[in-house]
């Protein structure tokens, strides 16, 4: 039966959507494991860093009340009088007209108080002892990290939600966290309807296609943070589509479903929200590709009925299911980060809706492009391959024009707190 529905917009549709988030619950696993994951809880320092007043380079520990006339006319010299290994301390005190020669990381001598580097001074042996020239002054302090510099006692250095890489192991290996504190990984059904559909491995034959859908939206769900649980195709029976999908909540957060939420006479997903219960967020947006785009929650338990076409399918996880599944990982960007950039080709394609296209980022003279991929059709799935950007143009009568600067939403980047804003006019960026 044809069901009239009404659109909001895309900004209305993302505000729903994250009504409904929750933040999943903290685990501990081991350091060397934890690459990929998000951290659960805030990270503090539990001591100095540096912890101790030290040397950042290779050189010589010296007293710069040694060297205050010292010049290329009048050049000073001081005798070396030990050698210091970074994890050992100077064995004797350093006395007026002496020196300690020490290796990067090695404490300070208590009585030096500045470094002076391999390159600015000259050794040389002299009745059966070292010595070295130094033909400038140094102040105190002079290339010496002292303690605390860095980061002190108790300052927080990464917030919960953190992207954890290999930059952030280091800060957490260095504060002694064997075991890192992060969140539990929302579990993500993904059911892909359609007798129509083959799996990867099968042959062709006429009315077929294989299952894109699955496998791209799998690999989405895995880079957003969570696991994914893909339970093969759904046939075109609504008993065996309502069985499969009810079944499946028990074992999920959330459930991806690829098709199946128009309005033809073999699309079940909307009858069968309504069957089970569910609160339909909405079922109509205004948007290309993806309109048909539904979203639905039961007892805290999240349906994203996703289009059965790859590029309206791909559209609708990343401005939809990855922000719930962030936020899920505590993340504080959840969002596509939104940045503006001028069009390198006219778009003569009007649509009353707003339109995502698929796209490449570029830079020319310093000004940032956008650059169209592929065809601009729902079901294109090629372009999915060589696009860094969606291209948001706004909704109206007419196309849009080389030189137009519009709105890019970055893949494949970790994010940004702000949602997306449906776009309005565009504005012609002047050819400088």
């Amino acid at each position: 039966m044809f069901e009239e529905r009404v659109p909001i917009s895309v900004s209305e549709a993302v505000q729903r959507v994250m009504q409904y988030t929750k933040k999943g619950k903290i685990e501990y696993i081991d350091i060397e494991e934890a690459r990929g994951r998000y951290l659960g809880e805030a990270v503090y320092a539990d001591h100095n860093i540096p912890p101790f007043d030290r040397t950042p380079l290779d050189g010589f520990a010296i007293r710069s009340e040694d060297t205050s006339n010292a010049s290329s006319n009048r050049p000073v010299h001081l005798e070396v009088i030990e050698t210091v290994g970074a994890g050992n301390m100077v064995k004797q005190p350093v006395k007026p007209g002496q020196a300690v020669r020490v290796m990067t990381g090695t404490i300070m001598p208590e009585d030096c108080d500045a470094i002076a580097m391999f390159e600015l001074t000259k050794e040389f042996d002299k009745d059966g002892k070292t010595w070295i020239e130094i033909k400038r002054s140094f102040k105190k302090g002079d290339f010496v990290s002292f303690e605390g510099e860095e980061t002190k006692k108790g300052e927080r250095l990464l917030d919960a939600g953190t992207f954890i890489h290999a930059g952030v192991v280091a800060v957490l290996a260095t504060f002694g966290y064997n075991k890192v504190p992060v969140v539990k990984k929302p579990v993500i059904g993904i059911y892909a309807t359609g007798t129509e559909l083959l799996e990867v491995e099968e042959e062709l034959v006429p009315g077929k296609i294989r299952n894109s859908n699955a496998y791209m939206i799998k690999t989405q769900v895995q880079q957003a943070g969570a696991n994914a649980v893909y339970y093969g195709q759904l046939v075109d029976d609504f008993d065996h589509c309502y069985h499969a999908v009810e079944n499946a909540l028990d074992q999920v957060d959330a459930l991806i479903t690829t098709g199946g939420v128009s309005v033809g006479d073999f699309d079940y997903l909307p009858e069968i929200y309504q069957k089970l219960g569910a609160n339909v967020l909405f079922n109509k947006i205004a948007m290309r590709p993806g309109s048909v785009t539904t979203v639905a929650e039961k007892e805290g338990k999240m349906f994203f009925g996703l289009s059965g076409n790859p590029s309206a399918c791909f559209v609708g996880f990343e401005l939809y299911t990855k922000p719930w599944i962030k936020t899920y990982l505590h993340s504080p960007k959840p969002y596509l980060e939104c940045v503006k950039g001028t069009l390198t080709h006219d778009f003569p394609k009007p649509n009353p809706f707003t339109r995502f296209i698929r796209g490449k980022i570029g830079f020319n003279r310093g000004i940032v492009t956008s650059s169209p991929v592929g065809m601009d059709k729902s079901q294109v799935v090629t372009s999915l391959a060589h696009s860094d950007v969606l291209i948001a143009l706004p909704g109206g009568s007419r196309g849009y024009k080389k030189g137009d600067e519009v709105d890019m939403l970055l893949l494949f980047r970790e994010g940004t707190s702000e949602p997306f804003k449906d776009p309005t006019k565009l504005r012609k960026t002047e050819n400088r």
